[in-house]
């Protein structure tokens, strides 16, 4: 009886799909947001159950400029990677590298600021939908950067939302936020000249700021309320103080690990005294049903996205298996070297 062929390294790259590159507009064009949702939803119940594995951000800061990476291995996707990328204040170009995890060998190359952007909406609007009240029909959007829009969006996506107040600072910038938000949504979205009255409006409140030190306080947040902490993903920066933290009945976040090691407004918390890590859940223990989610109409619950490699990846992994579906991808030259 012949004997099974072995399958060798050589075996799997030369049957593996030649690598490619995906550009910032394929990417985009290739995923929608529902389609993002859900994939999230899906490697976080992975990751709750341990199947996915994250890779805690790393970074190494050079004046006003932080060089960013993080990365995961999704064994179901059949895919590992790591996404790197240089904030500056001239702007940042991620680029997201996945590879085989049967050969280490790199399978695409993804321009990935459109699709961080993507993973950022949606990880919010994975997050609304788990932990707000259904008829949510307001957002109070705070902060008028690049990324306010998408948020936006993606709180559209999953609620009700009929009204945006929208607040920041200086009011040039808020009124075009204004603008390009209501591009992006059906939603009657207006403008607020006062961070309170902003908040006031909010069933579901969008912080998605760079704030060093925090302006939210327990007293402006209202029962029922969700909020979603987007901007201040570094150890040195805070959105909500002490009292508000502590003010929340549920708080989740997308990796506990990586909280701890970077959330401002977490970590103050801790170190006061009014939090215990023990308290902060992941978003996919919520998803499995390990930890309730909302238990009732009166709860505040907040949500902080640290933005994790787990996501960055499935993102990537769903894009490049539509990519191949379709045709896309330019070819990518790697040795055969590299493969050994």
């Amino acid at each position: 009886m012949a004997s099974e062929p072995q399958l060798t390294t050589s075996t799997v790259a030369s049957e593996a799909p030649e690598p490619v590159w995906i550009t910032e507009a394929e990417a985009a064009a290739l995923l929608s947001l529902p389609e993002a949702i859900e994939a999230l939803a899906e490697v976080h119940r992975l990751y709750a159950g341990g199947e996915a594995k994250n890779m805690v951000k790393t970074q190494a800061q050079a004046g006003p400029a932080n060089l960013h990476a993080v990365g995961a291995v999704v064994p179901g996707d059949g895919i590992a990677g790591t996404k790197t990328w240089m904030h500056t204040p001239g702007g940042a170009q991620p680029l997201l590298v996945l590879f085989s995890p049967a050969d280490g060998s790199v399978v695409a190359l993804v321009e990935a600021f459109a699709l961080g952007q993507r993973r950022t909406g949606a990880t919010s609007a994975l997050a609304t939908r788990e932990l707000s009240r259904p008829e949510s029909a307001t957002l109070a959007l705070i902060g008028t950067g690049k990324q306010a829009a998408a948020q936006a969006a993606a709180v559209c996506a999953v609620r009700p939302i009929a009204a945006i107040s929208v607040y920041g600072r200086d009011a040039e910038r808020r009124r075009a936020c204004v603008e390009r938000v209501q591009e992006r949504v059906e939603a009657y979205v207006r403008e607020e000249d006062s961070l309170a009255t902003a908040l006031a409006h909010g069933d579901v409140i969008t912080l998605v700021t760079r704030a060093a030190e925090p302006f939210v306080t327990a007293s402006q947040l209202n029962p029922g309320t969700h909020v979603n902490g987007v901007g201040a993903i570094l150890p040195d920066r805070r959105e909500l103080d002490v009292d508000a933290v502590a003010a929340f009945d549920l708080i989740a976040v997308d990796s506990r690990d990586q909280a701890k090691a970077a959330s401002g407004e977490l970590r103050a918390a801790v170190a006061d005294g009014r939090l215990e890590w023990s308290g902060v859940h992941e978003l996919g223990e919520v998803l499995t049903g390990a930890v309730p989610g909302r238990a009732n109409e009166d709860q505040i619950t907040f949500f902080k996205a640290m933005g994790v490699g787990i996501a960055d990846v499935a993102l990537g992994a769903e894009v490049l298996r539509r990519a191949r579906q379709q045709g896309g991808g330019r070819p990518l030259p790697v040795t055969e070297a590299a493969h050994h």
